[in-house]
């Protein structure tokens, strides 16, 4: 040790002794011409620009400069600290757009709580009263994508200047709407600047610097040709990825004008910047927007882009003697190569917590056993800054890594193993600092969602998360759900550690439910539920969650209507106390349509009217679980066997506890009921039932899917009866797209129960 501290020491000294002139790196060969890329905006169509530097690499083109606006200046700005054309195509593709450029949280490593609130509501966003926010004045205020742009940009996070300290010279462009002015990024936080230059005006909400507010450049400079030409290009090569004007009959939607006045404001210095390009290459995007994010565009508009460049090989070959290079030489370009910054683990030097109480930082110490972690992963990043949002509240959330640098002269000088341009990267491998940053904390977390189906029509679901000002974090959850079933719930959870989190929770239902029997309906009760539930343990880790409480049930019956035989059976206002002990199991890999991974839900309660007996009885036990999962085969099918079932045990069973079946979801209308293949409407069975069921799964296109399934069931009064009745048996089709407002779609189902086919159609979230 003490002798590399030497060598290190004596090459320092060696360095100082040198002049400026000497130690200032040496960006390509003096013999040649330099050579800048210009990467045009466009949003998802810029991905096209890839395909162009493959080509450009294939020819062995040097690129000393990069400029570039909006998409351009994210794949300029990773091009020029050292991702190749490969490895930007690979990057780009195996991210999952549909989360990056939206606000949603990845859940993944969550409650499965959180994880439910997620696929319930269609809109959350975090609100701060009495406090400017300054993410606001966009749909999407753009936090997973700068959390994107800090994971990719290791080692290069911090303030720099983009001509001396990357590996090839950038800048990018922005726009200031306070006075319409061009901002150029010539230094500044790389992740910032890119985030800055995409900022489309409505869709993103602008990056907050200073005084300034700026939104995307492509308003100013969507081809900055002439700010390659101001860094002493030579040479410049550029690629835009603009389409063909739009006509009158082609502008129709509210989209598509405001796709219109984008472009039309991105022409400005369009003609004068192609006029002084040696090299101009326009990419044919046609049949694609600036928000075609899918997989299958992505392929095609990389594919595009080279396709454009090797019509183009022959001047690009040409443009070799003009930079001072031989025309059939085909040189392996010195270009650095990151294809482990998402997946590579790196040493932990110390944690720095910026704007936050020493509660948040010691609960964040628990939940993740950070004192006793060595490494850290973007994954790890990324669970760090989720949680920072979901469990402190905290309105912004950032977690980077500063690696541990060399000395400013040593890093800069031509030592093998150090970094300079041509070589590699910054030297991180004795380690990171990782530093967490909070925002402003959250007044609230508004939720809202709407559904609609054929039972109950229109419903609507809004929930409120309001933290507590509190040493211990305390939650409190307000929902309220508007339809034909009205539903109010208040909830207070304590985080007094990592994983346990005591819960008390009231709620109000009004009933409106349709029973019917053999398929025809055969009565409708109204009644006001009022459930008050302690839960002392709550235990809950990422896939997992124990309950374990006291419950609180009162009954009160409003009316009933329906045949002469369902109307002799009376009901009178009743109350319940039970202990319940609940245990949550998910691993699937889609709340609605998975193809991998494994559900499983159990509970046991024992039901009483005064805490030991029923009617003087003893108490009813019930015991429910249900178990699936998912088999892939390929990607894009699967099958899903599931075994289900309720049994209750008990010489007095309530009938607003009684085993009910049908409808596709667990609980829905009742606590109780469970779905059946075939059986659109809640039907009664008997007190014991045992199911089964296997659904097969087609992914179709990019958000289409296919279902089949089939369900069999044995129902009896007793355990030992199960095998005496008669086998229900049902079938179902179904087809659904997933949006981001939920699954919309239909089902077509049969039963020899109810001997009849039945018709759903669902739109939204399941609440």
């Amino acid at each position: 040790m003490n002798y590399r501290k030497s060598i290190l020491t004596l090459l320092v000294m060696i360095a100082a002794s040198v002049s400026a002139q000497e130690l200032k790196v040496v960006d390509k060969d003096s013999t040649r011409k330099t050579v800048a890329v210009v990467l045009s905006g466009g949003g998802a169509k810029g991905m096209a620009h890839i395909g162009v530097l493959k080509v450009l690499e294939k020819a062995g083109i040097p690129i000393d400069i990069v400029t570039g606006t909006s998409m351009g200046s994210i794949i300029g700005g990773l091009y020029s600290i050292g991702y190749n054309a490969n490895s930007l195509d690979s990057m780009v593709r195996v991210q999952d757009w549909s989360y990056v450029i939206t606000d949603k949280e990845d859940l993944s490593s969550q409650s499965l709580i959180d994880r439910k609130k997620q696929n319930t509501y269609f809109y959350t966003t975090g609100l701060t009263f009495g406090k400017r926010d300054v993410n606001a004045g966009g749909i999407i205020k753009g936090k997973n994508l700068a959390e994107l742009f800090q994971q990719l940009c290791l080692g290069f996070t911090d303030s720099l200047d983009f001509s001396s300290d990357l590996p090839k010279h950038f800048a990018c462009v922005a726009t200031d709407i306070i006075d319409n002015s061009e901002i150029v990024f010539h230094s500044g936080r790389l992740p910032q600047a890119m985030r800055a230059s995409m900022a489309i005006p409505a869709a993103f909400s602008p990056v907050r610097m200073g005084d300034k507010v700026l939104v995307d450049g492509g308003l100013k400079n969507n081809y900055p040709a002439d700010i390659a030409r101001e860094m002493g290009a030579d040479i410049i090569i550029g690629v835009s990825v603009q389409g063909a004007p739009k006509t009158a009959e082609e502008i129709g939607g509210t989209m598509s004008i405001l796709n219109q006045i984008i472009d039309i404001n991105c022409k400005n210095k369009y003609d004068e910047n192609v006029a002084i390009t040696d090299l101009h290459m326009k990419v044919d995007t046609k049949g694609y927007t600036p928000a075609s994010f899918s997989q299958a565009a992505i392929d095609t508009l990389i594919r595009r882009g080279e396709e454009e460049a090797m019509r183009h090989w022959d001047e690009i070959v040409a443009l070799k003697e003009r930079i001072g290079m031989k025309k059939d030489s085909f040189p392996e370009l010195l270009h650095p190569f990151r294809p482990g910054v998402m997946t590579d683990k790196h040493r932990i030097l110390g944690y720095t917590f910026e704007n936050m109480t020493p509660q948040d930082e010691r609960f964040l110490r628990q939940k993740f056993g950070l004192n006793k972690r060595d490494s850290i992963d973007a994954k790890l990043e990324q669970e760090l800054t989720t949680s920072m949002r979901m469990d402190l509240f905290y309105q912004t959330a950032e977690c980077h890594l500063i690696p541990e640098r060399l000395p400013e002269v040593t890093r800069r000088m031509r030592i093998p193993g150090i970094w300079h341009q041509q070589d590699s990267i910054w030297n991180y491998s004795n380690g990171v600092r990782v530093v967490l940053t909070a925002g402003e904390r959250k007044s609230v977390q508004l939720h809202g969602g709407v559904r609609y189906d054929n039972e109950e029509y229109a419903a609507m679901q809004l929930g409120l998360d309001i933290p507590l000002k509190s040493k211990t974090p305390i939650n409190t959850d307000i929902t309220l759900r508007l339809g034909k079933r009205l539903m109010a719930r208040g909830e207070l959870t304590i985080h007094p550690s990592s994983f346990t989190r005591p819960t008390l929770s009231y709620s109000f239902r009004r009933n409106d439910v349709d029973i019917y029997s053999n398929g025809d309906l055969d009565y409708n009760i109204r009644y006001n539920q009022f459930q008050a539930e302690l839960l002392p343990i709550n235990f809950s880790f990422r896939q997992i969650n124990l309950m374990m409480g006291l419950r609180w049930d009162f009954m009160h019956y409003r009316d009933k209507l329906g045949s002469e035989s369902s109307m002799q059976v009376e009901l009178e206002n009743e109350h319940f106390y039970s202990y319940r002990a609940r245990l949550n199991f998910n691993s699937e890999n889609n709340w609605n349509f998975p193809t991998s991974g494994v559900r499983f839900n159990a509970e046991y309660a024992y039901l009483t009217d005064n805490f030991t007996k029923l009617d003087d009885k003893a108490g009813l036990s019930e015991v429910s679980a249900d178990w699936r999962i998912s088999f892939p085969f390929g990607s894009r099918f699967a099958i899903q066997p599931m075994l289900y079932g309720r049994l209750l045990f008990g010489s007095v069973v309530p009938p607003v506890f009684g085993n009910t079946i049908g409808g596709d979801w667990f609980g829905h209308y009742v606590e109780q009921q469970m779905p059946f293949a075939g059986i659109g409407n809640m039907e009664y069975v008997k007190h014991q039932l045992l199911a089964a069921q296997v659904q097969a799964q087609q992914h179709i296109g990019s958000s289409s899917y296919v279902l089949f399934k089939v369900a069999v069931a044995q129902h009896a009064d007793k355990v030992k009866q199960l095998l005496d009745n008669r086998t229900l048996v049902g079938v179902q089709g179904s087809y659904f797209y997933n949006t981001m407002f939920g699954p919309v779609g239909g089902s077509l189902g049969y039963s020899n129960r109810t001997k009849k086919p039945y018709i759903f159609l669902n739109i939204g979230f399941v609440f």
